[in-house]
């Protein structure tokens, strides 16, 4: 089997590439997971740049609208919520608790990894039924001694997940929390 792909880029190729999508050296190089230093390698005299580099550069070429895509959108609100999968960020949540809103972008097109499924633009309490559905229900036997264990006072999903980082022992599913 045999695929039509970009086996090398110049330095002249990759420099117009990265201008085309309007990033600076050091944002293409989060982009693709390389050191500065490289694609400032890539782009110098004599440099170009190879292999799965030079496929994923013509894949952005071609496909630019992937750079907003996969951009983290700056915080909005005063707490962040990554919804990860392993080491995969699937959901990022911005949610401000006092004016019950919440903000959210997708990383995936998987309702399955998803935080909310199909839902685009959940409710604040489509948000908390979230947070519950990461830790133990309310009804669970001998709760008291589960939170005393946790140093919690009483049951509050947001703190059983900031404690707990929302695992499961039934699934690969955590949540990572900025504020």
């Amino acid at each position: 089997m045999e695929f039509a792909l970009q086996k090398t880029l110049s330095a002249a190729e990759v420099k117009r590439i990265r201008k085309m999508l309007k990033l600076k050296q050091k944002e293409l190089a989060e982009l693709m997971n390389v050191s500065v230093k490289t694609i400032a390698h890539w782009e110098g005299s004599g440099g170009c740049a190879k292999g799965t580099a030079a496929v994923m550069l013509d894949i952005l070429r071609e496909r630019s609208w992937l750079v907003e895509e996969l951009e983290i959108p700056e915080r909005t609100f005063p707490l962040r919520i990554s919804y990860m999968y392993e080491e995969r960020l699937c959901t990022v949540m911005d949610v401000d608790d006092r004016e019950q809103r919440v903000k959210i972008k997708n990383f995936t097109t998987d309702p399955a990894f998803r935080a909310f499924g199909r839902n685009e633009y959940p409710s604040y309490k489509d948000y908390e039924e979230f947070l519950e559905s990461r830790c133990f229900p309310r009804s669970r036997d001998k709760m008291k001694i589960i939170l005393n264990e946790l140093n919690l006072p009483f049951y509050d999903p947001f703190l059983i997940v900031q404690k707990t980082e929302g695992r499961m022992a039934e699934d690969s599913f955590w949540l990572k929390i900025e504020r």
